[in-house]
């Protein structure tokens, strides 16, 4: 039901009217990842009375984020809240009339089928190119649309995928950068207002689509650069050759059926290893605390533990992932889950 209080303004659009505003409150949005975009994205999405949104995130809230990531703050920090769970907190304070998920995890590919099986749509908050791809082969293939989105500096760029009608991200870019080619957040640095506006081009296509406007799709790959104010545009063909696009056109998934994809993967602005666990991997972290010495500082609650070790600080999440700062080497990371947690 259209809550007029709430949404009037919104309703009072032509583009969107009441029965604009039905649908939005009958959708589901996967938001993959919740850091600056993602965050951005979720905050204008629930506002905007988004049925029910799933914001899914592996990482935990941390002072460096406070900068560009605006749904979060220093409370987040203090309490050592997974990212997803501090959004999804906001956001049910923010419209509690929404129905909001927190998917506290690391997307693979045997997490990110079911994660975008039955939604209408998936907005792009990944910091990695490896999670874009599984993502577009994963909505390619359940024929959901996606929302692509990416900041780096000052530069943004935004574009739409619609599964069966445009080009797909692997029609526009065959593989990911080679490490140490591209730039991260660490080296490049995030320009706040650059997130904002990618969200923001982010989530208009995303109401076009979820309010049956999709005619008004903007159909163009758009960039900018807010700091040398410049801004182009591209139209992205389908690729259609001899061969055509793996994905889109002959129909291959190589990622989600383990044939192309990392095993390790490098969280952005940070030097850490990501270990991950099998599938279905269940941790008592409450026991794993008790186990630790003291010399160890370890802090937990029902979504992590932290402890510090050899010189790394170590957060282990309950599915069995861990984040170990403090070294690039992932050796050494996956030997300190082995002595201090049973890895």
């Amino acid at each position: 039901m259209v809550d007029d209080s709430r949404y009037v303004r919104q309703v009072a659009l032509p583009e969107v009217g009441v029965e604009g505003q039905r649908r939005l409150g009958a959708s589901r949005v996967v938001v993959m990842g919740c850091g600056a975009l993602g965050a951005a994205a979720a905050n204008l999405l629930a506002r905007a009375g988004v049925g029910r949104l799933v914001l899914v995130d592996r990482d935990f809230v941390e002072r460096s984020d406070l900068q560009r990531q605006a749904l979060y703050d220093e409370d987040d920090v203090a309490a050592d809240l997974p990212k997803a769970e501090a959004a999804r907190r906001k956001l049910a304070r923010a419209n509690p009339d929404i129905a909001i998920d927190a998917v506290v995890a690391d997307v693979d590919r045997g997490r990110v089928e079911p994660l975008v099986a039955g939604a209408d749509l998936v907005v792009d908050g990944a910091d990695n190119f490896d999670l874009r791809f599984l993502v577009n082969e994963a909505c390619v293939k359940a024929g959901v649309p996606w929302v692509h989105g990416a900041v780096l500096g000052s530069y943004g760029v935004q574009w739409t995928v619609v599964p069966g009608e445009t080009a797909c991200l692997a029609c526009l870019v065959d593989k990911a950068p080679a490490a140490g080619v591209v730039p991260t957040c660490e080296t490049a640095g995030v320009m706040s207002p650059a997130v904002a506006a990618v969200a923001a081009l982010q989530v208009a296509e995303a109401l076009k689509l979820l309010t049956g406007n999709r005619h008004r799709l903007r159909g163009t790959l758009v960039a900018f650069d807010l700091w040398a104010n410049t801004r182009s545009e591209v139209r992205v063909a389908r690729f259609t050759g001899d061969p055509g696009c793996p994905v889109c056109v002959e129909g291959r998934f190589d990622r989600l059926e383990g044939r192309v994809g990392l095993s390790t993967s490098v969280l952005c602005g940070r030097d850490v290893v990501q270990v991950s666990s099998p599938p279905g991997t269940a941790v008592p972290l409450a026991a794993v605390a008790a186990r630790l010495p003291p010399a160890t500082r370890p802090t937990f609650n029902a979504f992590l533990l932290r402890f510090e070790v050899d010189g790394c600080r170590v957060t282990l999440f309950p599915d069995g992932r861990a984040i170990v700062q403090g070294t690039a080497d992932p050796a050494r990371a996956r030997a300190i889950l082995a002595k201090h947690v049973g890895l």
